[in-house]
């Protein structure tokens, strides 16, 4: 039921309800925007996703979730697909300190689409793309 949801609200273009379909795009409090270079994800500055309060940094696990959804995004978006993709794997790279006080930005490159397995290169960033905070590689099994 949600799956169809999805593909609908990606059909019509609607960013903004694929954000509210997902309930753990609410949860980290993430949207989607088309820009010149294709998809970008955007965790919005939230108090919810500070781990470290003394620097304030977002924890781990909410930048983590970030590369996760801004790389489901990115296949859902990019290939035609008849279920969810599943995470395989994902390893991250943290870079950076990623402070609380900024939005993050995601952008995803569909590496490779095979008919099993997709491989996909996610960075994230604040106030300067050059300057990313985390890089993630993630496999996704396509059905």
């Amino acid at each position: 039921m949600l799956f169809k949801k999805i593909m609908g609200l990606k059909k019509a273009g609607d960013l903004k309800g694929l954000s509210k379909a997902i309930p753990y795009t609410s949860f980290l409090n993430l949207s989607y925007e088309i820009d010149d270079t294709g998809l970008l994800t955007v965790m919005r500055q939230s108090d919810s996703n500070i781990g470290n309060i003394t620097i304030p940094a977002v924890h781990g696990g909410a930048v983590g979730g970030l590369l996760e959804q801004a790389g489901i995004m990115q296949v859902i978006w990019e290939c035609e697909i008849s279920k969810f993709p599943k995470i395989i794997n994902i390893s991250v790279d943290y870079l950076r300190p990623c402070l609380g006080k900024e939005d993050t930005f995601a952008r995803a490159t569909l590496i490779k689409q095979g008919r099993s397995v997709s491989n996909v290169r996610v960075t994230a960033w604040q106030s300067d793309p050059v300057k990313p905070v985390a890089a993630a590689h993630v496999h996704f099994l396509m059905g």
